[in-house]
């Protein structure tokens, strides 16, 4: 099995085409597909389902694509450490939830100090971050704590408050039974938090609406449409310009912790150790 055919089947995973992924590989496409029915003969399986759309992982590939990953993941981390020097260099891969306002002035004091640093962002909400740091997609991630996992090491950047933010400028618990929550997708911690308290409220929200983006969620608030929960940091301007209101609740539900993760067992490279070290000096 070499090195190369895994490339390349990450890449037609990635895409979901041959011809896709040829024409980004510099290949020929002839030489792809080879390249794939090749490493499905040495695994004795088929790693895709093929249609006329193009190519998707089946159950084996999925299997398959998470080894590959975390093989590639050592591989980039190799060419980091021994390519980078002694000075921080090379990219670093940050995930973050979406909503840490406090983000732009830690990374604008880290690359000032380090301006060889290619720093690359990637937005999810805090269980997809962390599956993404477990399978070294990411160097490390910004998420909701408290997180304990036993291959992460955390750090704890900063605290804050969450509030419930309304376009109306009253609120009640009943409201959660007549106005929809406008919360971001499942693996979000501050809608686990709002979801663990109005379970133990006995409250059943009237509908639940899943957003991908704090720029929709806050859009649709303003336009009246329903409640939402995120840091009052966040929404504090707009609280200030009166465009939309805050509510308070009640403890510990409104306590949320920002952490930096990271896998323990890779390599703690002169990049990423001198990231870590700002938000410790922050």
């Amino acid at each position: 099995m070499e090195l190369n055919d895994l490339k390349i089947f990450k890449r037609v995973a990635d895409l979901g085409s041959v011809s896709q992924a040829a024409a980004e590989l510099s290949y020929v496409q002839s030489n792809v597909t080879a390249r794939i029915k090749r490493l499905e003969k040495e695994l004795n399986t088929e790693l895709f389902y093929r249609h006329k759309r193009g190519m998707t992982l089946n159950a084996e590939g999925k299997r398959l694509i998470s080894y590959v990953e975390e093989i590639l993941g050592k591989l980039e981390e190799i060419e980091r450490v021994f390519q980078g020097g002694e000075a921080p260099s090379g990219i670093l891969n940050i995930g973050i939830v979406e909503t840490v306002m406090s983000l732009p002035a830690i990374l604008s004091s880290y690359l000032e100090k380090h301006p060889n640093v290619d720093l690359s962002l990637t937005v999810s909400v805090t269980e997809q971050l962390l599956e993404d740091v477990i399978s070294m997609k990411l160097d490390g991630a910004f998420v909701t704590g408290p997180v304990k996992h036993p291959l992460i090491d955390c750090h704890e950047v900063f605290r804050e408050e969450l509030i419930l933010v309304s376009k109306s400028d009253h609120f009640s618990l009943e409201d959660i039974t007549k106005k929809p929550l406008l919360l971001f997708n499942k693996g979000c911690g501050y809608r686990e938090r709002l979801e663990r308290w109005l379970k133990d409220e006995g409250l059943i929200p009237r509908q639940i609406m899943q957003f991908g983006s704090f720029e929709t969620i806050i859009g649709s608030i303003t336009a009246g449409i329903g409640i939402t929960i995120v840091p009052q940091s966040s929404v504090q301007r707009l609280i200030n310009e009166k465009v939309v209101h805050g509510f308070s609740i009640p403890k510990p539900y409104n306590e949320v912790t920002t952490v930096f993760i990271r896998r323990k067992e890779s390599l703690l490279t002169n990049t990423l150790r001198s990231f870590v070290e700002e938000l410790q000096i922050g």
